[in-house]
């Protein structure tokens, strides 16, 4: 556990970005971060606007017609009037339909830009966590960044779609019916505004709680996603051990967690619903009782009157729609804030804009002086320097947490030093271009990863435009045609989620192969016989020997028979190179590699199945 001490303590500072359970910032400041994210939310914005302007303005109009029917084709001097009434209604229903139609429209305006912005933030936050470093991406994190991806930018659909232009639409409906009111009656306008005037610093009030409550959720459902996730990856070892029981307290308990605190959440929005429509109950009522009793000292006729309440009824409802536009609001704001906190973790590695070509063939490496630190904590590798000649079989030994998986990533690039240089080929690998080093780089990891495809389709991987030909061709060049036969369809047997179907040390071939197709100048191993049956072993490592041939081939050894094949010896201690030898050569001398080599040998003589 020593050794993985540095990545957990980096990951706790990506921990503090991404998992920020209660921000110090308003609202406000995370929508105008989220429209830098975003700017396509402002593509067609104004158009839709005005769209929904209109559809508010037209809303406005009804009131004005039903106080024209009133007092001027009923009511009136001239008493009923039909032909005015008729010319009333045909523009009233003029009116409907051009609101309908502009709502429509708004409509399918609001739903086409959401799927688009969404689908471009999805994509983007895709992107940055792939550019992230190794350190961020260990299992107990990988439900959270699931739920950065998915769900948490999953809440601005609604917000988008719907409250988004609320806000816009509600904000011209009460402005614009206020300035009406006060048209007809500026006295029973302020007795309406009197009476809502508590609600503001209300809201604001609830406002500031729900933002950080959502917050909340959206954290307990990143938790409960990577429960999920290590639960479903780890449910081969859970059964194996019989540990449903601490497992399935352990998700009901996480559950529980994002189960109360939507509930909390839930409680603020019930809370302000009540209130809302009371104050708004008790405004529609003043206006109607005051304006019947005093309609006469107002100024005010049967239809001017009748219009006034039309408009409070109509200012109602998006007071009313208020409580749930701002829920809404602020389960996106946290939401959108989470994934803009995941933006904001730095990219270690960044990519060369105009990178150069790395050498054909087998590629030499040279370390000098490098040094690497994670975020936080003390240096995993100290001054490290070393060359290695192209065409050299290296294996890198080393108890756990000596640095020397960390010195692979380096070589890949999955990281760069914090101190010194790496060369691949007498170049800086800094200054490498992305496609030349995946090209001429590459890394067999432990677990062998597959794709739930066909063999054929995952040793393809290897190179974009690989061929049957180049497949066969690679089963061919590591020997593997045997296995290949035995298998229940060949090259075209299905593997399986993660490979699933087949055994380690068969996932392993797979990796191999895919490796061969890629026909890389350097070639790195996370040791691939390290879990696998001794009859696969053989296999593979005939596999290894020719895959060797014509490249420079680095593996981390964890068995001491990869490091006997080796042509060169690089034994790791505490983050710096301790010795540098042949086999034989290191074998022979006191020091670190010839105590773990005595060590090793003991354990096989005990359990042969060690070796």
């Amino acid at each position: 556990m020593a050794g993985q001490l540095p990545e957990l303590e980096a990951l706790d500072a990506v921990a503090s970005l991404i998992d920020d359970e209660s921000p110090e910032i308003g609202g406000l400041t995370v929508f105008k971060r989220g429209l830098k994210v975003s700017p396509d939310l402002r593509n067609g914005l104004l158009v839709t606007v005005l769209l929904a302007l209109t559809a508010a303005a037209g809303r406005l109009i009804i009131p004005i017609l039903v106080q024209l029917v009133l007092d001027r084709g009923l009511l009136g001097d001239d008493g009923y009037r039909p032909g005015f009434l008729w010319a009333v209604a045909l523009g009233a229903l003029g009116v409907v339909a051009l609101v309908t139609w502009a709502t429509r429209v708004t409509l399918i305006r609001l739903v086409d830009m959401t799927e688009t912005v969404l689908m471009n933030l999805r994509v983007r936050v895709f992107g940055h966590i792939h550019r992230l470093s190794l350190a961020d991406h260990t299992e107990s994190r990988r439900g959270v960044l699931v739920a950065r991806v998915t769900s948490d930018i999953e809440t601005l659909t609604r917000f988008t779609q719907w409250g988004l232009i609320s806000w816009i639409t509600d904000t011209a409906i009460i402005l614009g019916t206020v300035a009406v009111m006060l048209w007809y009656s500026w006295q029973l306008t302020l007795l309406v505004l009197a009476v809502h005037a508590p609600l503001v610093p209300f809201l604001r009030w609830v406002q500031r709680r729900q933002f950080v409550s959502y917050g909340l959720v959206r954290t307990r459902v990143a938790e409960t996603l990577g429960h999920v996730s290590e639960t479903v990856s780890g449910a081969e070892v859970i059964r194996a051990y019989d540990y449903e029981g601490p497992v399935r307290e352990r998700m009901e308990d996480s559950i529980q967690r994002q189960y109360r605190q939507q509930q909390r959440s839930m409680i603020w929005f019930a809370g302000m619903l009540p209130v809302v429509d009371l104050v708004s109950s008790i405004s529609l009522a003043a206006a109607v009782g005051v304006g019947v009793w005093w309609r006469g000292d107002l100024g005010l006729g049967v239809g001017e009157l009748v219009a006034f309440l039309f408009l409070v009824n109509l200012i109602l409802n998006p007071i009313a729609q208020l409580g749930e536009v701002l829920d809404q609001t602020q389960t996106a704001l946290a939401g959108w804030w989470k994934v803009l906190r995941v933006l904001e973790v730095p990219v270690d590695v960044v990519e060369p804009d105009d990178g150069e070509p790395l050498p054909e063939g087998p590629l030499s490496i040279e370390l000098d002086g490098v040094g690497f630190s994670y975020r936080t904590g003390p240096p995993v590798l100290r001054g490290v320097g070393l060359r290695i000649p192209p065409e050299t079989v290296v294996a890198v030994v080393g108890e756990t947490g000596s640095g020397k998986t960390t010195c692979a990533r380096l070589l890949t690039r999955l990281a760069d030093p914090t101190e010194g240089v790496v060369r691949i080929g007498g170049v800086d690998l800094r200054v490498v271009s992305p496609e030349a080093r995946r090209q001429s780089i590459r890394m067999v990891p432990q677990d062998g990863f597959l794709f739930d495809t066909t063999i054929r389709n995952n040793i393809r991987f290897g190179r974009d435009d690989a061929t049957d030909t180049d497949v066969e061709q690679a089963i061919d060049e590591l020997g593997l045609r045997d296995w290949v036969g035995g298998l229940p369809d060949g090259l075209d047997t299905v593997v399986g989620e993660r490979g699933g179907r087949l055994s380690v040390g068969e996932r392993q071939l797979v990796a191999l192969a895919r490796a061969q197709v890629a026909d890389p100048g350097l070639l790195l191993l996370d040791e691939a016989t390290s879990a696998v049956d001794p009859e696969t072993e053989e296999a593979l490592a005939a596999a290894l020997d020719r895959l060797a041939g014509g490249r420079t081939m680095v593996s981390i050894a964890h068995r001491l028979s990869t490091a006997e094949r080796a042509d060169l010896v690089v034994v790791f201690d505490a983050g710096e190179i301790a010795q540098v030898g042949s086999h034989e050569e290191l074998v022979a001398q006191p020091g670190i590699y010839s105590a773990l080599y005595a060590s090793w040998i003991g354990n096989t003589r005990s359990d042969p199945s060690a070796a």
